[in-house]
């Protein structure tokens, strides 16, 4: 029953933030844009990773992610802690909707760039929920009690 339940909430976080992502990136794919005093919201294909690192990989890239991203849901699968499974199914929904843009579009679809004050980098849904779900993560380590509360 443990796992029927680990897996339920590991999917259904995995596909929310999927087609979360996926709609918002159609809106922008179908030309919606806006260029504001600190944040404009336009399209750019990002073919590389945080920041544009490792754009030189290419289509090498995507592999390297489809790997990582395998590794990351089979040590969930091995853990089988239920505090891991909304937070992991953040991160990999986020994870493999990035991923399908790469195969889809050749690059991921971003869209929000932050400008005031400096320059940002360009980023998008999944971008943010990956990054929270790695800090939520990294908190359960930090502060094992949180998980054996649960």
């Amino acid at each position: 029953m443990r796992s029927v339940r680990f897996f339920s909430v590991l999917l259904l976080a995995l596909i929310g933030v999927f087609i979360i992502d996926q709609n918002i990136k159609k809106i922008f794919l179908e030309g919606y844009r806006y260029y504001g005093d600190c944040i404009d919201l336009t399209l750019v294909f990002n073919k590389g990773v945080a920041f544009s690192m490792f754009a030189f990989l290419e289509e090498k890239l995507k592999y390297i992610q489809l790997f990582f991203i395998t590794g990351v849901l089979a040590y969930l699968v091995y853990l089988k802690k239920f505090c891991y499974a909304f937070p992991g199914g953040i991160l990999l929904g986020a994870a493999i909707s990035n991923l399908y843009d790469r195969f889809v579009h050749g690059g991921v679809v971003d869209m929000v760039y932050w400008h005031c004050g400096f320059d940002f980098a360009v980023f998008n849904f999944a971008d943010v929920m990956i990054d929270v779900a790695v800090a939520w993560l990294l908190l359960l380590n930090v502060k094992p009690a949180l998980c054996k509360a649960s």
